[in-house]
């Protein structure tokens, strides 16, 4: 038996930006259905170097495990943040179908996530939208923002990360405080630095919070959670290895307080209330979401010339 194996630029060339929104958003109905099923990642940690992380999933008609690292100072090294695979199997014999490239299907999945929730989410009218962080996950946060039409302004403390992410089809923000400000804000950091302090959300404001998936990070002051509308992709993952987990902790935030992002997007679930209300997506990233990259892939797959291994 031989598999396809698909790297960074077959998946790329594979999943449109607009496919891998529409995939990811029927995932997402999916889930909150009980079709598709997961289980919360299992973090291996080797802090503070790093992350090895462990995604299983099954929904239409495939099982996926991903094993992927998050290793935010290998930038300074010349390495990517994240590397990995994505094994694809057939859900009813378990045979393996295909091996694909983990940085890519989870920065398809990352974009597609945090710009369906700004879509979902914000305010009737909104006109800027911003994108803070610009590294693979940013860019394609970027591309996708451009294939809907939108232009976002985005920012980056890497000046380089900034003028590739421009030449997109995106616009330099004047600063940090510039992109904060903008109607919809998408921030794509390694989580290591609080973007909006105590006090930063202004009224009718939708913000993507797509950079803190793991234990310690934050793009958010905890305290500011308590004035936001509360949104998150999967409560059981989020209160304990996303942005919410510290306000969780805290009593701040409780499970009433937070709604799951597939209610909205199914119709069974409020979104935004009015044109005041600050609305706060918390991504910490699905096995679902990488599954339905993947299944996207490799129905594409066919129509690639890509090299194959011998099992």
């Amino acid at each position: 038996m031989s598999v396809p194996v698909l790297s960074r630029e077959a998946v790329l060339a594979a999943v449109s930006p607009q496919d891998a929104y529409t995939a990811v958003r029927n995932a997402f109905v999916a889930h909150h259905r009980g079709e598709w099923v997961m289980q919360p990642k299992v973090y291996v940690t080797n802090y503070p170097a790093g992350d090895f992380r462990a995604m299983p999933a099954l929904g239409g008609g495939h099982a996926l495990l991903k094993w992927v690292t998050s290793f935010p100072g290998n930038p300074a090294l010349g390495l990517p943040t994240v590397t990995g695979l994505v094994v694809l199997s057939n859900a009813e014999t378990g045979q393996l179908e295909a091996i694909l490239d983990a940085a890519s299907v989870t920065a398809l999945r990352t974009a597609a996530a945090g710009v369906l929730a700004a879509d979902t989410l914000e305010r009737e009218g909104s006109s800027s939208v911003a994108v803070v962080g610009c590294g693979v996950n940013g860019a394609e946060t970027v591309r996708m923002l451009v294939a809907h039409g939108r232009t976002p302004v985005v920012w980056d403390v890497d000046a380089q990360r900034r003028i590739a992410a421009a030449q997109l089809g995106a616009e330099e923000a004047e600063s940090l405080r510039h992109a904060l400000g903008c109607d919809v804000v998408i921030t794509v950091t390694p989580g290591s630095t609080v973007l909006f302090p105590e006090g930063s959300l202004r009224p009718g404001q939708h913000i993507s919070l797509m950079g803190a998936d793991g234990p310690g990070k934050a793009e958010i002051a905890t305290a500011e959670l308590g004035r936001a509308h509360l949104f998150c992709d999967d409560w059981e993952q989020a209160s304990h290895g996303g942005e919410l987990a510290a306000a969780v902790a805290a009593g701040i935030v409780e499970r009433s307080d937070v709604t799951q992002l597939g209610g909205v997007l199914a119709g069974e679930a409020q979104g935004r209330r009015n044109d005041e209300d600050v609305t706060l997506f918390d991504s910490t990233g699905l096995a679902i979401q990488d599954l339905a990259i993947a299944r996207a892939a490799l129905f594409r797959s066919v129509e690639l010339d890509l090299p194959r291994v011998e099992l």
